[in-house]
């Protein structure tokens, strides 16, 4: 129907997921050393990191073959850095308030499915891109881990990760590709469904959305 509100395929996928994802999975190869929990926002990225560069080398989980346990394993490292509860919530901004918590775990689950599923359709095109770390910056729980990444062309490409602390845990809440928010456009496109259609309107939408990138 021509004026349906409608979820954008190209730009969040593309854009957020196969750059945010290359610069998660080179980090290591600027950065050596992580420290786990109790270290700073900046150390806590590289261990997750480093495993996932794991999964990518491991020569028994290469292969279309092996795929669906290679996938299992990132969206397990995933789950451990990003804090998709609080990605949901921003991104759903006003309209969280007005959800049950029955609501916000069904919510959470169909939005983390669909970036995790976008995510492991991005993540198997890094080549060896490098990354930088200029700077770091913290405000109580909240920090900003500014990165670099290095194209084979020599372009660099600014990314910035937002992370929350919760416990002795710093977790991603938002990815910043050249000063442009993933959380901020995922709101955006939400608002603009729920506004002109409905809530059950953006369920079937990013059910549908989730279907596609399975397939």
């Amino acid at each position: 129907m021509h004026g349906e509100p409608r979820l954008h395929r190209s730009f969040p996928v593309t854009r957020f997921l196969a750059l945010g994802v290359i610069c998660l999975a080179c980090a290591l190869a600027w950065a050596p050393g992580a420290d786990g929990a109790g270290s700073g926002p900046t150390e806590q990225l590289k261990g997750p990191i480093d495993r996932v560069l794991q999964v990518l080398r491991d020569p028994a989980l290469k292969g279309e073959a092996r795929a669906a346990e290679r996938h299992r394993a990132v969206r397990q490292i995933a789950d451990e850095i990003f804090d998709f509860e609080e990605i949901s919530r921003r991104a759903m901004a006003q309209h969280w308030r007005s959800l049950t918590e029955a609501q916000r775990k069904e919510f959470v689950g169909l939005f983390s499915d669909l970036l995790e599923r976008a995510y492991m359709s991005k993540i198997e095109l890094y080549s060896g891109e490098q990354i930088q770390y200029p700077a770091e910056r913290i405000e109580s729980d909240f920090a900003i881990v500014s990165t670099r990444l290095i194209t084979k062309k020599g372009t660099e490409v600014p990314i910035d990760y937002r992370m929350l602390k919760r416990g002795d845990r710093w977790r991603i809440y938002d990815v910043s590709i050249e000063g442009v928010s993933l959380v901020a456009n995922y709101r955006t496109q939400f608002n603009n469904v729920i506004r002109t259609s409905s809530y059950d309107e953006l369920l079937r939408k990013l059910r549908s959305r989730a279907e596609e990138v399975r397939q």
